[in-house]
């Protein structure tokens, strides 16, 4: 006798976790409107796993918690498809046990040889003498080959775009510090007579900026993979070199103004794309204070830079950076990210004493 819901519910399990697969490893282009099953998984994993790896009170304990999330969660996810597969063809099996001689006994043994099928071993006793049941055996096999083939094309994409990502985040500590400031980036550059070195890192942060849109939107995970480098996190990198073509945009006389034009629209665009990825809401804001800028404006004064009118500036450096301040702040405290200068929460941060404020003042985040 054919057990039919079995059957149906196995055929669920089947198309679910074959479309995951498909939508996460075959067409990972990010669309509105599509329904990815593993980063919602990923999501919502990462907001339990942040509560129990944040409580160690030492910050290298907290970061190595939070570090092996991305590379756990990649196994678990691999194991989720193929636990999947495996259990929704041991229900086609189990419903057609009559398909398989001897028949079997209890669910375990259909799961069992179902295991072995997806696994590509011998399950000593039992063979698929239907027509219906040997379809689904050489269906299943073809399965468990074409997602190890999958598994391995994802491990070596993963890999490839995490090390070109930190490439360039690795490199930039020695023009702009660790942790990273957009300051420092204009310092060195104008101390050692440079200037071809700040239009290079412009062009090269920018292709990495259209390398990590296409290459993290695809795949999702790619933001919770951190830095092997102690002080360091792509996001600060890249709030950095933003920072950096901000102050030549807006602040400096007479630097790289096309390049630094560029990076500040594709760096605008990246976080757009992050703003709607991670749902982020709120009201643009700076996110650096006027007494900031100020120091700012003195440390490169005293590099060497012509800097423009103090007020108009300021008031051009707030236009640019309120559209990327908050959302690159919100997506440092998302991932954990130890905060740097100008970026995430800074509220802890011992880089200056501060006057507390007056009644009706409040600080920007």
């Amino acid at each position: 006798m054919i057990d039919g819901f079995q059957i149906a519910l196995g055929g669920v399990i089947l198309l679910v976790a074959i479309y995951d697969v498909f939508q996460s490893v075959v067409m990972p282009r990010p669309a509105v409107g599509r329904v990815r099953l593993s980063f919602t998984l990923i999501r919502g994993a990462w907001r339990a796993w942040r509560k129990v790896a944040e409580v160690p009170r030492r910050l290298q304990n907290r970061e190595t918690a939070l570090a092996a999330f991305a590379p756990m969660m990649l196994v678990t996810l691999l194991v989720i498809w193929g636990f999947a597969l495996i259990l929704g063809y041991a229900l086609i099996f189990s419903g057609l046990h009559a398909g398989l001689q001897p028949q079997p006994d209890s669910f375990g043994t259909a799961l069992y040889y179902s295991t072995g099928q997806m696994l590509s071993f011998s399950v000593d006793g039992i063979g698929a003498t239907g027509v219906a049941t040997s379809t689904f055996a050489a269906i299943e096999a073809a399965s468990g080959f074409g997602l190890f083939a999958l598994v391995i094309s994802l491990l070596f994409s993963l890999f490839n775009s995490f090390q070109r990502r930190e490439t360039a985040v690795v490199a930039l500590d020695a023009l702009a510090g660790a942790p990273p400031t957009g300051i420092q980036l204009l310092e060195t550059c104008a101390k050692d007579a440079m200037p071809e070195q700040l239009v290079a890192t412009f062009d090269e942060w920018r292709l990495w900026t259209v390398d990590v849109i296409e290459s993290h939107l695809s795949y999702p995970l790619l933001f919770y993979f951190r830095s092997s480098h102690d002080n360091e996190a792509w996001a600060n990198s890249f709030g950095a070199v933003m920072d950096a073509a901000t102050l030549v945009l807006t602040t400096i006389d007479g630097g790289p103004v096309g390049q630094a034009r560029l990076m500040h629209k594709v760096g605008t665009h990246f976080v757009a794309d992050m703003r709607d990825h991670f749902r982020y809401e709120g009201e643009p804001v700076v996110g650096v204070e006027r007494e900031e800028f100020d120091e700012a404006c003195a440390r490169l004064e005293r590099a060497g830079y012509q800097l423009h009118s103090p007020d108009k500036a300021w008031a051009d450096f707030s236009m640019l950076r309120s559209k990327y301040g908050a959302w690159l702040n919100q997506t440092t405290k998302g991932l954990g990210v130890p905060p740097a200068p100008w970026i995430g929460d800074r509220s802890y941060l011992p880089h200056r004493e501060r006057a507390p404020l007056g009644p009706g003042q409040r600080r920007v985040a």
